[in-house]
């Protein structure tokens, strides 16, 4: 009946007949089987070998749809291989037995004799399970460059911004805007599946001289299991990120559902505790009256947020103002003075910090003002609150030993009895 209504809507159009149905669900391999029989059972009755019957209806799910695009799209070999691990997890359970010809018999049959060998369904089966063994396998090596590449990012001492949000919500182009990284920037769904890093100097910003900025890929309500299990790899550039950047797609008018279903994603690969800063994206696309009103609700909120167009660069110098508060956490206040020697610390300290106060004194260089938390520690020996304790520390350890020494014993050896 479903099939039929459809049929006649097609053909008031004059668009023919319907060759494939799309359920904005996932399926179960039983339900897609059932679905399928019940469109084709026309098909079947006339000729039980309906496949290669030019009438046949085909039925796709949320999720064969959402691999169908991402396989499109794969340009890389990491993605490539991402994209064929989820293919291969959704077809494992949704193989049908098409090649019984091929099936291995053992003996000629009769009584008491061995029936048929090993199935081609088994062997389907057995080749798709060695070949998802084989992807997890490149893919666990895939992860193992990448978090090299952030080990050495780290040791950089540079925050890392990750771009997220609902798929086709403007990241690439605000990557493009703000890097000229030049990367695929359309009005197309999932048109970015690696993550992009580049370093950036963003205009006017005082507290971080440089940052690291990733283009991560798009979200979507209802994410498959497949996809996070297969693009694990990806999803933790968003994990280990300082700061997340979520734009939102305004001139969608569901753009407040998306925003939480995003929110869910991040809850659930665990990186909600992180601070996000709020995007208000596609202004341009918007009135006036109600871009003034999201820029007004972007003012006025508790959190870190802002209004701008990635595509004309409105509102980028408040873009980097609301940035620079939420990373101002990462930076702790220090005093130092460093001797001379330690040439290049300072000069870590103007590229990952900020400087207040630099003196060139008779014993280091002093300089007050803020450092990442990790440098910081690394610093903290050359702290003046440091230096002076150490100084006032020694004097009492040297009055202490010639005290004992005129005694005729040492403090050090007592201690040691």
């Amino acid at each position: 009946q479903l099939l039929d209504e459809i049929n006649d809507k097609l053909d008031q159009r004059n668009e023919g007949t319907c060759c494939t149905v799309v359920f904005d669900a996932e399926l179960t391999p039983g339900q897609q089987k059932a679905l399928e029989n019940v469109f084709n059972r026309k098909v079947i009755d006339n000729d039980f070998l309906g496949s290669d019957n030019e009438e046949v209806v085909k039925v796709v799910d949320r999720t064969a749809l959402i691999l169908d695009i991402f396989a499109q799209h794969a340009k890389t070999r990491e993605g490539k291989l991402q994209v064929d691990l989820a293919l291969h997890e959704y077809r494992k359970p949704r193989l049908t037995r098409m090649w019984t010809h091929l099936e291995r018999q053992s003996g000629a049959g009769g009584v008491g004799l061995r029936g048929p060998g090993e199935t081609q369904l088994e062997v389907d089966k057995r080749i798709l399970r060695d070949r998802i063994l084989v992807l997890k396998d490149k893919i666990d090596n895939v992860q193992k460059q990448r978090d090299l590449h952030r080990r050495g990012r780290k040791k950089g001492g540079l925050p890392v911004l990750a771009l997220v949000g609902y798929t086709n919500a403007g990241k690439s182009t605000l990557l493009n805007c703000l890097t000229r990284a030049g990367i695929l920037a359309e009005d197309i769904l999932f048109a970015t599946l690696d993550p992009t890093t580049r370093r950036v100097k963003l205009p006017g910003y005082k507290t971080h001289p440089e940052v690291l900025l990733t283009d991560t890929v798009g979200f979507i309500q209802k994410l498959p299991t497949q996809l996070v299990a297969a693009f694990r790899a990806t999803l933790e550039e968003v994990k280990e990120a300082d700061v997340l950047v979520h734009l939102v797609d305004v001139s969608n008018p569901c753009w407040r559902k998306q925003e939480v279903s995003v929110t869910n994603v991040l809850e659930e690969i665990g990186a909600g505790g992180k601070p996000i800063v709020r995007v208000f994206n596609k202004l341009d696309l918007l009135d006036s009256e109600d871009a003034e009103m999201l820029k007004y609700e972007a003012a006025c909120s508790d959190d870190f947020s802002v209004a701008i167009s990635s595509l004309t660069g409105e509102g980028l110098s408040d873009f980097v103002a609301v940035v620079e508060d939420a990373l101002s956490d990462l930076l702790v206040p220090v005093e130092l003075e460093l001797p001379y020697s330690c040439g290049n610390e300072v000069n870590l300290i103007h590229e990952v910090g900020s400087i207040e106060v630099i003196d060139y004194r008779e014993k280091g260089t002093y300089v007050m003002g803020r450092v990442p938390r990790s440098l910081a520690m690394k610093l903290d020996k050359y702290s003046v609150g440091n230096v002076e304790g150490a100084e006032a520390n020694s004097e009492n350890e040297d009055e202490i030993d010639w005290a004992a020494l005129g005694k005729g014993r040492h403090a050090k050896k007592e201690a040691s009895y």
